[in-house]
Parts: structure tokens; sequence; C-alpha cells
């Protein structure tokens, strides 16, 4: 499937679409391009809100927007990495057995698959600012992120065995 495919397919299903791409084997490119493409959403995401704090400041726009592609494109991704340790120490906290490159891919993935709200929340903070409305849909993204990658965790782990005694 293609990604935006696999990404609608995401909001129905997030178990089974984590699931068949973990199947397909490990592929550290794949997880490392799935992350840079969220990055660069997020990077887009974030424009918006850059352009109405630099009007409404009266300062130049092209510093920020240095500064969150510096952030979203070098600096985010080494923190997502350092994150998706926390899947692996889930998988030891609740006895499953995973993989680091599981662990990545899950995490990875929730980010992309959320990133619909990601863009829909850079409008809403470009255009109408802080308030209501952009508490409501940065919740809203924050619970799809988790539940995206809860789900992926779960499709990347399975139980340990038990040892005989």
């Amino acid at each position: 499937m293609t990604i935006s495919r696999d990404i609608v397919a995401t909001w129905t299903g997030p178990r089974r679409v984590v699931s068949r791409i973990y199947s397909e084997g490990p592929r550290e490119d794949r997880a490392l391009m799935i992350l840079m493409a969220a990055c660069g959403l997020f990077f887009i995401a974030a424009m918006p809100a850059l352009a109405r704090e630099a009007h409404l400041d009266g300062a130049d726009l092209n510093p920020r927007l240095g500064g969150a592609l510096l952030g979203w494109l070098v600096m985010a991704p080494l923190l997502a990495y350092l994150v998706s340790l926390v899947g692996m120490l889930w998988g030891v906290v609740t006895r499953r057995r995973t993989t680091g490159y599981g662990a990545r891919l899950a995490l990875f993935w929730a980010m992309l698959a959320s990133s619909p709200l990601v863009l829909l929340n850079g409008l809403v903070s470009g255009l109408i600012g802080a308030g209501p409305a952009l508490t409501l849909v940065g919740g809203a993204w924050f619970a799809a992120f988790l539940w995206f990658w809860l789900s992926g965790l779960a499709a990347v782990t399975e139980p340990r065995a038990e040892r005989a005694a």
C-alpha cells in the first residue's frame, strides 16, 4: 500500500497496519524514512504559527524557520530514537518480547500517522492562535498519537514464554 493509504487505514486499524509493515522484516531505512517524513510534516505544521508570531512581533521570519528546521529535522529524530527506548521498556514491564526495530517502528509510525492532526493543529495555531480550539485539536492529536503508538507496540510484541521450573 502507499503511505497515504496506510495513514488512512491506521485511523481504523492501527494494529493491523503496523503488524503488516513489521512483518515485511526489519528495515532501518524504512523506519528512518518514516521518521524523517513525520518530522518534515511537523516542521511544515509549525510554519503558520511561526509566521503569525513573526508578523505580530514585527520580526524576521527566516531565523525562526531556520531554527524550526534545525529542531525538527536534526534534533527531533535524535530525540525520537531516545523515546523509542520507552517502547522497549514497555515490553520489559508488560513481560512481552519486542525488538528495538519494533519499538522504533511503532513510535515512528504513530508520529507519521497522526500527522494530519498535527497539520490541523498548525493551521489552528497560525490562524486562530492560543485558545480552546488549539487545546482541543492538540488534545485530539495527543490522544490519536497515544492510541497509534500503544496499538503499534501491541502489534510488534509477543508474550514471553514462561520458563519451566
